[in-house]
């Protein structure tokens, strides 16, 4: 499983299954390692910043720079545990893990008045000025019982975004 070009065995199969709390059936896992290996491009048995941005949904998407952070140099194991966070069969807590990871940049554990804003600023680019971030971002908090002083924690970030209706999908598709 060490290099790309290799096969899946029965047991690296279930091994990753193991790896991602089995969100991925066999099938799902094996198509997913197609895809590994299509982004694999030079069969390192990793994916570089560089090829995760050749997919153009993720060199499109405004928050790339900060996950390329997350996936840069991911093995085929590590890339689906990361894609797991976005299987329907995956728990809120799980899901809102990987958002915090988005925020908590410097991986301290806590994510700050200005970690979200640098967010914010990704997410919303010219059509906010930071003025008007900075209030929507105070007023969010304190509707949440928080401050701009405040650290979030990732049980705070449970506790404001696990509600009934927050989406955070992707479907695999199989072969």
């Amino acid at each position: 499983m060490g290099n790309a070009s290799s096969t899946l065995t029965q047991y690296d199969i279930e091994e990753v299954q193991e790896h991602c709390n089995n969100l991925f059936s066999q099938q799902e896992i094996v198509s997913l390692y197609q895809r590994f290996c299509q982004l694999d491009r030079n069969a390192k048995g990793f994916i570089s910043a560089d090829e995760f941005l050749s997919v153009p949904e993720f060199a499109m998407n405004p928050l790339s720079q900060r996950l390329l952070k997350m996936v840069d140099g991911l093995n085929f194991k590590e890339f689906v545990a990361f894609l797991s966070a976005f299987s329907a069969k995956a728990s809120m807590p799980q899901k809102i893990e990987l958002i915090f990871k988005v925020y908590d940049t410097d991986r301290n554990g806590k994510v700050t008045f200005n970690d979200i804003l640098d967010v914010l600023r990704d997410l919303s680019g010219t059509f906010m000025s930071d003025k008007q971030r900075e209030e929507v971002l105070s007023q969010v908090l304190q509707e949440a019982g928080y401050t701009r002083e405040s650290s979030l924690l990732l049980d705070d970030f449970v506790k404001i975004l696990d509600k009934p209706g927050l989406k955070m999908e992707v479907e695999v598709p199989v072969d």
